[in-house]
């Protein structure tokens, strides 16, 4: 078994696919309209989904906004240096949500960011685990 996909269900596509492909540097690899159901599905990843897991974003066409509940965490990103990434991510006008910085009772050094819809991205910087 491995694991194929998280799907995050966004309200405006464009919105969401500018962000995870010019912000966070994901490929879009494959996009579907359902026009009988009223959704899209596009998965977007730094890999090819034989190889990686990626994000499924489903975007149902008659739904501009969703409650992100209580349960759902984050997406954890690897990343080299997390404080530039949260330089790049502000300088694409994107919201940080947590500097980078070692993590509480920790020096696995992380950080937060959020997507168009709110939900929560994490870089952990490299080499700190």
């Amino acid at each position: 078994m491995r694991l194929l996909h998280t799907m995050l269900r966004v309200g405006n596509l464009d919105r969401s696919l500018a962000f995870y492909t010019e912000v966070l540097g994901m490929r879009l690899l494959r996009r579907k309209d359902y026009p009988e159901g009223r959704f899209t599905l596009a998965f977007v990843g730094y890999g090819e989904e034989t190889d990686t897991a990626v994000i499924e974003l489903t975007h149902n066409w008659d739904t501009e906004q969703y409650d992100l509940g209580t349960g759902y965490g984050h997406i954890a990103l690897e990343v080299p240096d997390a404080y530039a990434a949260c330089d790049a991510v502000r300088a694409k006008g994107c919201r940080v949500t947590r500097e980078a910085g070692p993590m509480k009772h920790g020096t696995t050094v992380i950080a937060f960011v959020e997507d168009p819809d709110g939900y929560k991205i994490e870089f952990i910087q490299k080499g700190t685990q």
